[in-house]
């Protein structure tokens, strides 16, 4: 039996309706249903098999790049000329970060360790750790500045024990053993008769108290009660601030640990993160968008305040006593040593310091740090932060080691941790939080467009049913007329001419 056209059109205009309601519920309901799911996979549970692994075991390459500012005048420079350096590097180490001694509290925070590892990966460096480089001896020309307010006395014997110890103010060694230690008489002495005195009582290197060792203990929220406070830390080693600096805001630990953030980012948010390395919280700011591996991300980056010095910033008034824009003052928990971190080359500090020292040359691409992020999840899929270490180094009177010695915040190294999501881990995230999510938020225009197709080609149909049926109502009509003017008006008329014809035949018969 077929169906007639009016009923198709019925049809079609329900469909339509019901397709265009439901998109119309799904752009309501839709993004309730895409933000629950992604709360349920960004939160710190256990169950959650995705988040929680990237979490606790960080699946994902991560690398630090050490480069070494080799000094190629050290003679002239304890004469006082300025110092002139070479770039060396990158040497690359693996790194292998996990968490361990991980506790669930009842007050929805979660306490853990995390520890790292760093592996030497040649095929990634320009060298090898035999490689020898020139930088300054920190045992020598930081003890010095230390002790520059001390009494004469006291700074003629600590000549004299540099010179027993046969301690010059630079060292000439391989790239292994400053970075993860060298054997040192001085150092030996000091950790027997003055323990504590050192940060390390083994060997002497830049990164001996860092392999192998963890970032102290931290608490954070899981994010179960709150979403918006996941990964924000609760506290670090039992405390809820530190007493490094001068002023109560530098001295709080706000942020997260600096791996993740909470979810649902805008332009408008920032990432602070407590990092235990530089001994203070640190916050970046949102830059531009971009795509990371098929995955749409914001970049943050540094504010030029980082590092700023209070006069230029007076917030940052806490973190003194400053020098120039663009070095922070660590030496209060680096052992009162006089070491400043800033940005590589010292990229966006007070333009005197390149002045200072021959051989830099910064710039945003190579100097600058950055974390591309998936704004949704939260999830950084593309890390490079990038840190330098200084010394201050000059004369002082009594100390013969440091000569004349212009006064110079001394580049040694500088070092950049990157990671990036990759492999399995990023097709299973783009899969899970970023495609399925994307078509869910197509699928509500993609019922709607359909459904009003559908409702236009049902009015379609039913126009042209209308103008088919007229047509053949006229037609019908054209056909009926026609019959009964024949009827009415061509059949008198042959009868007209019949009795025409019969009295013409009449006429001639009565002839």
């Amino acid at each position: 039996m077929a169906v007639s056209k009016s009923t198709l059109s019925i049809v079609f205009i329900v469909l339509g309706g019901l397709a265009v309601l439901f998109g119309i519920v799904l752009v309501f309901v839709g993004p309730i249903i895409i933000d629950d799911q992604i709360v349920k996979n960004v939160e710190i549970n256990p169950n959650n098999g995705l988040s929680y692994t990237m979490w606790k075991d960080i699946p994902v390459p991560f690398f630090m790049s050490v480069y070494f500012f080799h000094i190629v005048n050290p003679d002239e420079i304890l004469k006082g000329e300025k110092p002139t350096v070479v770039q060396r590097g990158p040497y690359v180490y693996r790194e292998n970060r996990w968490k361990d001694n991980i506790t669930f509290h009842d007050n929805h925070t979660v306490s853990y360790k995390e520890f790292r590892q760093y592996f030497f990966e040649e095929s990634m460096s320009v060298g090898d750790e035999s490689d020898v480089v020139t930088i300054p001896n920190m045992l020598v020309l930081g003890a010095s500045v230390m002790m520059e307010n001390m009494p004469f006395p006291v700074r003629l014997l600590l000549s004299t024990t540099f010179k027993t110890f046969n301690e010059e103010p630079f060292l000439t060694k391989p790239v292994g053993e400053l970075m993860w230690g060298y054997d040192s008489k001085l150092v030996d002495f000091l950790n027997k008769y003055l323990p504590g005195m050192l940060p390390t009582s083994g060997k002497f290197g830049l990164f001996a108290e860092f392999n192998n060792s963890n970032t102290g203990q931290f608490t954070v929220f899981t994010g179960q009660d709150d979403i918006g406070k996941v990964h924000m830390v609760d506290s670090w080693n039992g405390l809820k601030s530190v007493d490094y600096w001068r002023s109560e805001a530098c001295n709080m630990i706000n942020g997260t640990a600096g791996q993740m953030w909470p979810p649902f980012m805008t332009k408008e948010s920032t990432m602070p993160f407590y990092s235990p390395d530089a001994c203070r919280s640190m916050e970046l700011v949102y830059q531009r968008p971009g795509v990371s591996r098929g995955v749409p991300v914001y970049r943050f980056v540094a504010p030029k305040t980082l590092f700023a010095n209070g006069a230029d910033y007076p917030p940052n008034e806490g973190f003194c006593p400053c020098r120039q824009s663009g070095l922070l003052n660590v030496s209060t928990c680096r052992h009162n040593s006089p070491v400043f971190i800033s940005h590589p080359h010292f990229f966006e500090a007070d333009p005197v310091l390149l002045d200072t020292v021959n051989g830099l040359s910064p710039n945003e691409d190579e100097h600058g740090l950055f974390i591309d992020i998936h704004p949704e999840t939260g999830v950084p899929m593309n890390v490079s932060i990038r840190l330098q270490l200084n010394l201050l180094i000059k004369s002082v009177f009594g100390i013969s080691e440091t000569g004349k010695i212009a006064e110079v915040v001394m580049p040694m190294i500088w070092f950049e941790e990157s990671g990036y999501i990759d492999g399995p881990v990023l097709n299973t995230f783009r899969t899970s939080l970023v495609v399925l999510p994307m078509v869910m938020e197509y699928m509500q225009y993609i019922f709607i467009a359909l459904g009003l197709a559908g409702i236009l080609g049902a009015v379609m149909l039913y126009v042209n049913d209308k103008k088919a049926t007229k047509k053949t109502s006229v037609s019908l009509t054209q056909g009926v007329s026609t019959n009964y003017l024949y009827m009415h008006i061509k059949k008198p008329r042959l009868q007209c001419e019949l009795q025409s014809k019969m009295c013409i035949c009449m006429s001639f018969s009565n002839l």
